[in-house]
Order: structure tokens, then sequence, then C-alpha cells
């Protein structure tokens, strides 16, 4: 009954027929459409291109002993943060996430932005005294990238708990956040039985032993790109057959070569999209997250809405920052046909 209402609901829309005002219609609509919850940070970024590379300028038995500085060419400041991303490409696959972040005093502009993609901002909470997060990318010309970030009002991500949210989605990710409130997001979520991934990026040094291990427990996945699953079976010392005793599927996304998918089954490769010109990878992540999102929710499996992900990701790496780039839903499907699986 649901799905056909929810079919109903889109063929109604497209022929513009205006829906009577009932308060338990509404409910029941609103309830049918909150059915992906991003977690994550929204932040300012300040993306940099080095018109070198860096390892012309680090020397590698000084390494305990760095101080350098990189002239940098070009800056740019765009509007960023994992949840602001995996959102941003989210609704333009028609999606309606909710996202459950925090941000600062000087976020005015970013909560705009996210209304202007027909997204509530109810879940996320303003803390006037404090900075919205900020990051400080630099990438150099072999795409290699380091990147400074300060939390600000990310660290109070943990008073912006799940509980928020009051009908149980289909789909919860934890992305990258503030550590306690990652933590206490897959907690809430086990206790609560939804399904999540668990994503923990670029708080992947920050996270704990421990914490890595229980926030991937009871997930339906994990992503990682090739760097962080090195780093992930290091700290936690886990070889895979164990890792895979906790969840169904681990995702590694390897750039321009796709993602591999294992699983206990074995392992699979998807492609990137071939012949796309790389300008910038800093929001390739997150897109590629909003598009497997999209696959899960929809029906799809793993591989298929792989194939979607890495579609959605060829148009981040096209255009400078993370939410600058623009696709339809259609465009989206023709590169995933494209993708191979190996």
């Amino acid at each position: 009954m649901q799905f056909i209402l929810l079919h109903n609901i889109i063929v109604l829309r497209k022929v513009n027929i205006i829906l009577p005002a009932h308060p338990l219609d509404c409910s029941s609509i609103f309830s049918l459409s909150m059915s992906i919850v991003v977690t994550g940070s929204l932040a300012y970024d300040h993306i940099m291109l080095f018109k070198d590379e860096f390892r012309r300028h680090l020397l590698p038995d000084k390494l305990h002993m760095i101080n350098v500085a990189f002239n940098v060419d070009e800056l740019t400041q765009q509007f960023g943060g994992t949840a602001g991303n995996i959102a941003y490409n989210l609704a333009m696959l028609h999606e309606k996430p909710i996202i459950v972040a925090t941000i600062g005093g000087d976020g005015d502009l970013y909560l705009k932005r996210i209304a202007s993609w027909k997204l509530k901002t109810d879940h996320i909470r303003v803390y006037p005294h404090l900075f919205t997060a900020q990051a400080f990318i630099t990438t150099d010309l072999e795409n290699n990238q380091i990147t400074a970030f300060h939390p600000g009002a990310m660290n109070k991500a943990h008073e912006q708990a799940l509980t928020s949210v009051k009908r149980k989605p289909d789909l919860v990710i934890i992305s990258a956040n503030g550590i306690q409130a990652m933590v206490e997001h897959a907690e809430y979520c086990r206790a609560k039985g939804w399904n999540f991934w668990f994503d923990p990026g670029q708080a992947m040094n920050a996270l704990s032993e421990r914490q890595l291990i229980e926030g991937i427990k009871g997930a339906e996945g994990a992503i990682f790109n090739d760097y962080e699953w090195q780093l992930f079976q290091h700290k936690t010392g886990s070889e895979l057959g164990v890792i895979l005793e906790q969840i169904p599927y681990v995702l590694v996304t390897l750039g321009s070569k796709g993602v591999d998918i294992i699983s206990r089954e074995g392992m699979s490769r998807v492609s990137a999209v071939p012949d796309i010109q790389l300008v910038d990878p800093t929001g390739a992540g997150d897109a590629f997250r909003a598009g497997l999102l999209y696959g899960l929710k929809n029906g799809f499996g793993i591989t298929d809405s792989c194939r979607y992900a890495c579609a959605v990701a060829s148009y981040a790496v096209q255009h400078k920052g993370t939410q600058n780039h623009q696709f339809s839903l259609e465009d989206v499907k023709q590169r995933a046909d494209s993708i191979t699986v190996y």
C-alpha cells in the first residue's frame, strides 16, 4: 500500500494536481519521504591548488621534523562538509534526506542554501557562539591532498542526537563528524534496529581502535578509500574475515579505478566512468555515497548501487569544489550503464 501511495504521489505531481489538505494524509506522505538520514558535518571549505608535487618538497628522512610552507596559486571558498555534500547530491537525485548536524553562528548562508534544495533544516542545530566547521584543503598536481580542519560547532554534534528523528528511516549514513556523535549515532541505530552505513572518512585518525570496531558492528556496510581501508586494518589489527563477521559489505573506493566490493562471497570491482576529465577530486567521495544511498534506498542491489555511486562521483570530479556540479537523474542512469563490473 505504501508503494502504491508513493507511486500515485509522483504521478499526481507530474500532472500538477493539487492534493487536498488533510492532517492524516500529510503525515503519511511525510513519513514516506523521510527515508534517508544523513549525519555528518556542515563546513565551509577553503580549497587551494598547489601547482607542484608535494613529494618534491618533502624529505623522506626528515618527516619527523617537517617545517614546510606551500605557496598556493589558487584559493576558493566553498560550501562543504560530509552531510552537506551528500545531501546536495541526493537532492539532485530527487531525494529528500534529513540532515542531522550542527552549524555555527556564521551558518545562515548555508541554511539558506540547504533550503534552496527544498530540504528541511529542522534537525540542524545552530550554535551562535561557535564557528561553523572549516576545512582547509590543498591539492597538488598529482591530486594528493593535505587538509587542516577546525571542527567548531561540529564538536557539539552529539547534542543533536538521532532521537530527534521520530520515524524509522530506510537508511542512515554515519559520516565523518564529531567523534562522540559518530559513536552515539551508531549505538542508537543498533539499539533501534535501523539500517546504517559507517563511513569514518577523515575521522579515521581521531577514532580509536575500539571506536572503529564498535562503529562497524551491526552496520549494513562500511565505506573507505584505499588508504583509509589499510589504516582501519592497521589500527584495529583485524583480519578481513573477522571484519566480515561484523558487516556484510566493505566498499573500498579507488579513484579512477572505481570501487572494490568486498563481501563474504568474495570481491568484485565496479569500474569508474570511462573517459572523464579530472578537474578536482575533492567532492568525489561524498558524491559516491549519495549515489550509493540512492541505489540502496530504491531497492538496487549492491553492485548496481555502486554503479550509480560511481556515476554520481564522475560529475563531482569534473568541477572545482564539492557542490558546484549539476546533473539529472537521467544523466546518472546513462553514465551508470557505461560502467563495467569485473
